[in-house]
């Protein structure tokens, strides 16, 4: 964990300097900063206190506050939101804590100031981390650095699962670096991974041999409770990393929690949650969002309008017939990136479909407009659904919504449709267009039955990165 060091010593810096600015843009938008300081016999009528705790105080203490929270775990660091959780918990006890110390020296601190340094120590903090996190998944992508090299041990396909995961998201900082099978291969069977495959080793000298720092069992069938167990003391003071894929791969979040009972941890599995005040409060917080949006946007939909009208003759809106909550067939807005006889020139195209499912993919798609090429690029031909979104008919994070008709939806593939459609979801931070239809169902269902508001704001905090990278887009 070479990188680990090293990073955290980077947030500690930039922390500091959040802090410090938070405490500077108090000082210097708000006259009563001072206030509960003032000593009119000090030079400029501030007491040295005030100065002591706004340049060093202040600072000190939310980096102690955000290490008590656990905002330096790496665990936590690098993808997720549960950093984001960890950073918004340290802010909530830096206000409980300066009202208790305020109330406690008797300071008449002005709730102004109180509240703009909290909010600001927040908003610094995380622009500071979503620059070093960017920084990191730099890193990652361009090498194994800040990654955990890991040794994967399982059957094969339980381990090969992993190893896709870990492979089209380099930026969750996973290398698989060799595959250890619990039996050896059957006579005649061919064993054929892109990662060196060892059987019957030690795991610990194994993972010394190979230089790993992280031992990850794949499957239910790949070591016993006892080996597991065993494995978990002969790791104790080397500082190897063990991870254990559990049997229900597609539960995560808030929805598992661990019960023990007679020194027998228990997976509690809880409900989906689909309906509720949760769901109220996505619903209402995508319409407000969406009509702000709106208003804001309306002179960039404006401007991309008039370069459609001007470049290529027809109409600016492209509305399509899609299939959202529970199979209510609705009208998606987009902007038109293709010509006007597109539906017309699909037949002809159908032998070049690079798609495996119920969409039809083209990387080289003539019947796109040049303009339409950038849009697609950027996704700004998605911005239109906005209106959806104020109208009820999708969320901002969700399914994509899919030109098909309702009898398509069979099977497990009908959950999809248990939660309004989104602009943007975890296909869009997957990979896009570059996905298989049974990876993109599988994101799908994985995001209706582990949803929260939490797991929304992670969605579209990623999605901002991964449109401009132009990832998987056409």
């Amino acid at each position: 964990m070479s990188w680990h060091r090293p990073y955290v010593l980077w947030l500690l810096l930039l922390d500091l300097l959040a802090a410090l600015a938070a405490s500077r843009t108090a000082i210097d938008l708000l006259e009563e900063a001072d206030a509960g300081f003032r000593n009119p016999a000090a030079p400029g009528g501030v007491d040295g206190v005030f100065v002591l705790v706004a340049n060093l105080g202040i600072p000190v203490g939310w980096v102690l506050l955000l290490a008590a929270c656990g905002a330096y775990d790496r665990r936590a660091l690098g993808i997720g939101t549960e950093e984001l959780k960890r950073v918004v918990r340290a802010d909530i006890a830096m206000a409980a804590t300066v009202s208790l110390l305020a109330l406690g020296f008797k300071k008449d601190l002005s709730r102004l100031t109180v509240l703009l340094v909290v909010l600001a120590a927040l908003g610094y903090t995380l622009i500071g981390r979503f620059v070093a996190r960017t920084v990191l998944h730099f890193l990652r992508r361009h090498g194994s650095h800040a990654s955990q090299k890991i040794l994967l041990v399982g059957k094969l396909s339980d381990a090969m699962a992993l190893y896709d995961v870990a492979i089209r998201n380099p930026a969750a900082g996973l290398h698989p670096i060799a595959i250890h099978l619990p039996h050896h291969p059957r006579p005649g069977e061919t064993v054929t991974a892109p990662v060196p495959v060892y059987v019957g080793w030690e795991l610990v000298p194994l993972v010394q041999e190979i230089g790993a720092d992280t031992i990850a069992v794949c499957g239910p069938a790949s070591l016993e409770s006892y080996e597991l167990r065993k494995l978990a003391w002969q790791i104790e003071g080397t500082g190897l990393d063990l991870v254990v894929v559990p049997q229900v791969t597609d539960v995560t979040g808030p929805r598992i929690h661990v019960r023990p009972v007679e020194g027998l941890p228990l997976l509690n599995v809880e409900e989906p949650t689909l309906s509720g005040l949760s769901l109220v409060a996505k619903a209402t917080l995508d319409r407000f969002t969406a009509l702000v949006g709106l208003i804001l946007l309306s002179p960039v939909l404006l401007g991309i309008a008039l370069a459609i009208k001007l470049t290529d003759p027809g109409p600016v809106m492209f509305r399509q017939t899609r299939i959202g909550h529970k199979g209510k067939a609705f009208k998606v807005w987009k902007f038109r990136t293709m010509y006007t006889d597109a539906e017309q020139r699909l037949e002809a195209l159908q032998d070049q479909n690079e798609s495996d499912g119920l969409l039809f993919k083209m990387k080289d798609d003539p019947r796109v407009t040049p303009i339409g090429r950038h849009l697609r690029a950027l996704s700004l031909d998605e911005l239109p659904q906005l209106i959806n979104v104020l109208m009820g008919q999708m969320s901002l994070v969700g399914p994509r919504p899919l030109p098909t008709e309702d009898d398509d939806y069979q099977g497990d593939v009908r959950r999809r449709l248990l939660v309004r459609p989104g602009i943007t979801g975890l296909w869009q931070i997957s990979g896009r267009s570059d996905l298989t239809w049974d990876d993109a169902v599988r994101l799908d269902l994985h995001y209706v039955d582990n949803w929260s508001l939490a797991y929304d704001l992670g969605i579209l905090w990623r999605t901002v990165s991964v449109v401009l990278a132009r990832r998987g887009a056409y």
